[in-house]
């Protein structure tokens, strides 16, 4: 260390005073080391020395060691960065690359390392689903979902889990796509034929389609009127009261009826967004087998069954880290009773 910066140093002193309700504090002070410590190489040990001598032998030792090691610290941290090491002439590297045999490798497995530099190889995708910040309307529906898995839920309700399985619901839906509603476009050629056909005096060959029937309105009628043949109703609908009933009404008037998953699965077949409930009036001769095999199927799963739903509750299923803790408790208590 150079003569000039010693000169320039300065030492952080700890002096012991008292503070406004008598308690022994250390406030830090600053002053410029001695002529002769400043030179010397030691110079923080002869600081100390000098600036305590004011003080009682009590605190003199604490006042040393706080002082001692804020000192040293400043002498570490100002020494001159040591020389580096010369590095090794590219001749010499070369050389020894040339010396040393490389393994064979297998021409299958070529090793291609990544340069995620600027203008070079993507970087990875990391997953950020913990750390999105999810809209309301899913937070809120998640834990709705939660809610109904570790409270009881009454049958009533309950029984909106019991969907139909899979490759019944494939069957029931191919059925249902078969006598879509018509869209715009198409009731309006209908209905264009069936005017010209008036407009001449003729009557009209062109009939009204056979068609699946939506609208909760329209369905509790056609089931009250007992002309439905089949009810299909959307696990998932929002307000549950809104057909929270229909499976009553259904057995009570014996209709047929199922629960299926998606609002939205039900709303395509009638060109809509989404659809509560849809209802089979009516098919055509070659569908009316394959329509009593399925009605069939569903009675047996669901009309056969009404009782037993509403008898049964749901939810109570409680979280995973609440799972074990219970288990780790029966197990204490079985290993109490054992022994």
């Amino acid at each position: 260390m150079d003569r000039a910066r010693l000169g320039n140093m300065r030492t952080l002193f700890y002096h012991p005073t008292r503070d406004r309700f008598g308690r022994l504090v250390f406030r830090e002070r600053s002053f410029r080391a001695p002529r002769r410590a400043r030179i010397s190489p030691s110079f923080s040990r002869e600081v100390l020395i000098s600036a305590s001598r004011r003080l009682s032998p009590s605190s003199r030792s604490k006042t040393l060691a706080l002082t001692y090691a804020r000192t040293t610290s400043l002498l570490v941290h100002q020494q001159p960065p040591k020389k580096k090491v010369a590095a090794v002439p590219a001749a010499i590297k070369a050389k020894i690359a040339a010396n040393t045999v490389k393994e064979p490798t297998d021409p299958r497995f070529v090793r291609e390392p990544k340069n995620f530099g600027i203008g070079n190889d993507m970087m990875p995708k990391t997953p950020l689903n913990r750390y999105v910040k999810w809209p309301k309307y899913v937070r809120i529906q998640r834990q709705r979902q939660v809610l109904k898995k570790r409270l009881r839920v009454p049958p009533a309700i309950n029984q909106f889990t019991k969907t139909l399985d899979k490759n019944m619901a494939t069957n029931l839906f191919k059925m249902l796509m078969k006598y879509r509603p018509e869209d715009n476009a198409q009731k309006k050629e209908r209905l264009t034929d069936m005017a010209k056909d008036a407009a001449e005096g003729k009557e009209s060959d062109v009939k009204k389609p056979v068609v699946v029937k939506y609208g909760i309105n329209h369905i509790t009628y056609l089931v009250e009127q007992g002309k439905a043949e089949l009810v299909v109703i959307a696990h998932d609908v929002d307000p549950l009261e809104l057909v929270l009933w229909l499976p009553a009404l259904c057995q009570r008037m014996n209709v047929p009826y199922c629960i299926v998953k998606g609002k939205a699965r039900l709303g395509a077949v009638v060109h809509k967004k989404t659809a509560t409930a849809l209802a089979l009036t009516a098919v055509k001769q070659e569908d009316k087998m394959e329509l009593s095999k399925l009605v069939e199927a569903i009675k047996a799963s669901y009309n056969e069954k009404a009782k037993e739903h509403q008898r049964t509750w749901g939810g109570g299923i409680m979280g995973v880290k609440s799972q074990a803790k219970t288990a780790k408790r029966l197990k204490k208590v079985s290993k109490e009773l054992g022994a």
